[in-house]
């Protein structure tokens, strides 16, 4: 289960990529545009005023997101993003952080591209850190401890810049990385942030018994890789990739 409030928490580092990802995208009026894994529709409004002429349509597995995104006004529906197939008219097609949960997306975006209008924008933003110490450490935690999980998380299920340029290469082709340094704030600050994203399977397995002795092993092993400064916040490193196609 995917909660809208606990994901809100870190809602200005979250928007980050999105802003930097859609800031490629130079579509001018189009007519209609797609957010595949919407959330909580936070990031979906920027579509809306950003084109107010274009029919927004948002998609998300979660129906807790689904209902956030729907307060708000949006066109949001539950579906998913693997089934999902782009109407004859779609000229803007975002995915921003969900790629990664989909196996085998490489072969999606090739059908995009394909299935998309010419002069039509793919736009995508997928996380690049399954390295870094907050997913090392999770993987070392339950190969360790509970092995029984260890289908739960995943090593690297992104490609690097180069490999989506690869794939998206019957597009026009913008593919980078950036690595944000996130200040976050309060205690066990990286816990709470992988909490609501890299753990959601985790959590959903255990009980609540369960879940709390695995934050209380995990949680000197992140203080130790992220220390907290003086002031209480904590740096955090973290990569994206990010892509934008255009189809020919």
């Amino acid at each position: 289960m995917w909660d809208p409030v606990e994901y809100l928490s870190f809602a200005d580092h979250r928007s980050r990529p999105f802003h930097e990802l859609m800031a490629r995208v130079g579509a001018e009026s189009p007519r209609r545009v797609v957010d595949l894994g919407c959330g909580p529709g936070n990031l979906t409004a920027t579509l809306v005023d950003r084109w107010p002429s274009a029919v927004v349509e948002a998609l998300d597995s979660s129906p807790e997101m689904v209902r956030a995104a729907r307060v708000r006004g949006l066109d949001a529906r539950v579906g998913d993003v693997a089934a999902w197939q782009p109407a004859p008219d779609t000229d803007v097609v975002v995915t921003n952080a969900v790629l990664q949960w989909v196996p085998g997306h490489e072969d999606l975006l090739r059908h995009w591209v394909d299935a998309l209008p010419p002069g039509a924008w793919l736009a995508m933003q997928v996380p690049g850190n399954f390295d870094g110490p907050s997913h090392a450490l999770v993987r070392a935690l339950v190969a360790a401890s509970w092995p029984s999980l260890a289908g739960l998380v995943r090593a690297s299920p992104v490609l690097d810049p180069a490999g989506y340029a690869d794939v998206l290469g019957a597009a026009e082709v913008d593919a980078w990385e950036t690595t944000y340094l996130q200040r976050l704030d309060g205690p066990d600050a990286v816990l709470e942030w992988i909490t609501g994203t890299a753990l959601r399977p985790i959590r959903a397995a255990l009980d609540d018994a369960d879940w709390a002795g695995f934050r209380a092993r995990l949680a000197p092993l992140l203080r130790e890789a992220y220390p907290e400064r003086a002031d209480g916040t904590t740096w955090f490193p973290f990569r994206r990739i990010f892509a934008v196609a255009r189809v020919r």
